[in-house]
């Protein structure tokens, strides 16, 4: 009968609105570490996308805060929201090693906190697990992000080695080196290639801050200094790779033929020049992935569920033969 099959569907309703939550009245508080990182304004889009189209929050219980990369404007913002007594917080840390004092405010609130992007150090996440604190870090692994771009050079016909000495001489575009993305992206990277049996010099180590500009002008410099001994130019992210792409252009060197990029993250603008061979190769720091498992965690605590002190989402390698299939999710 029709009410029967009315009443089903009610009860189906009701079914998935016990194990998903209903999500209508819950408040988030999001702060970001500062609004004008392009990877995170990726990431913070998705997230608001998928809270409020997929789960069902409502859009002005959601507030997202500006860090503006002020440890101390983003725990006012942290505090504020504390006081308006949220349900649950997201946290883009500006610096990851506040996160002890964070998480204990959080925790005498009884607030729930899913740090993202930037890991707090290992002990702080076990500490969360020995005491039973609800906090949990989403993040992917910037080893395996090194790693990638290593490899994208060792897979190389050449490996890398453009001017053919029989060394690869590369620079390294670090971004913030109290970072452990940049600290593991820097290491990992190298090691990729010294695993790979490939004889390695480091010409320049330089902090880029993940900056397009500053890695515009570190890479301009190194280039001057250095010339045609510069086989391959390691960013720790897209943007500084851009400013790199840009002063290559300018000295009239050719990605490819010989010189060789390799950034992190898969900006659109990025992933475009892997497909036109004006960059090697990018590692696609998947933060539609990301933002939906910090949305579902944030849900978990939300309903009570015990949720792991630490949840990896995997990089994807991106080289000039997936780049279109990237390109579509990105853009």
């Amino acid at each position: 009968t029709e009410a029967a099959t009315e009443a089903a569907a009610a009860a189906a309703t009701e079914a998935a609105a016990a194990t998903t939550g209903d999500y209508a009245d819950k408040k988030v508080g999001i702060s970001i570490y500062k609004f004008d990182d392009n990877f995170m304004t990726l990431y913070r889009t998705e997230l608001e996308r998928y809270l409020t189209e997929d789960l069902g929050f409502k859009k002005e219980n959601i507030t997202i805060m500006d860090g503006k990369n002020d440890q101390a404007e983003q725990t006012n913002q942290i505090d504020n929201f504390i006081n308006q007594g949220v349900d649950v917080l997201i946290l883009n840390l500006v610096q990851s090693s506040s996160a002890p004092s964070v998480t204990d405010k959080c925790n005498e609130a009884g607030i729930p906190v899913v740090y993202i992007n930037r890991e707090p150090d290992a002990a702080e996440e076990q500490r969360w697990k020995d005491e039973g604190i609800k906090a949990t870090y989403v993040g992917a692994d910037a080893r395996q992000s090194g790693t990638f771009q290593g490899e994208e050079i060792a897979e190389l016909e050449n490996h890398g080695d453009a001017n053919g000495d029989g060394v690869v001489s590369y620079i390294m575009v670090q971004g913030d080196p109290e970072n452990v993305d940049a600290q593991y992206r820097t290491e990992y990277s190298v090691k990729a290639l010294t695993d790979a049996g490939v004889k390695v010099e480091e010409l320049l180590k330089q902090r880029g801050d993940w900056d397009q500009a500053k890695g515009q002008q570190i890479v301009q410099d190194a280039l001057t200094q250095f010339g045609d001994k510069i086989d391959v130019v390691f960013c720790n992210n897209d943007a500084m790779a851009l400013g790199a792409l840009a002063a290559i252009q300018a000295a009239d060197r050719k990605v490819g033929e010989d010189i060789y990029i390799v950034g992190v993250d898969a900006l659109t603008e990025a992933v475009q020049n892997v497909m036109e061979g004006k960059m090697t190769g990018t590692v696609f720091n998947d933060h539609i992935s990301q933002a939906k498992t910090a949305a579902d965690i944030a849900c978990d605590f939300l309903n009570g569920k015990d949720v792991a002190n630490v949840n990896m989402v995997d990089y994807v390698k991106v080289t000039n033969e997936n780049a279109q299939q990237i390109l579509d999710i990105v853009k």
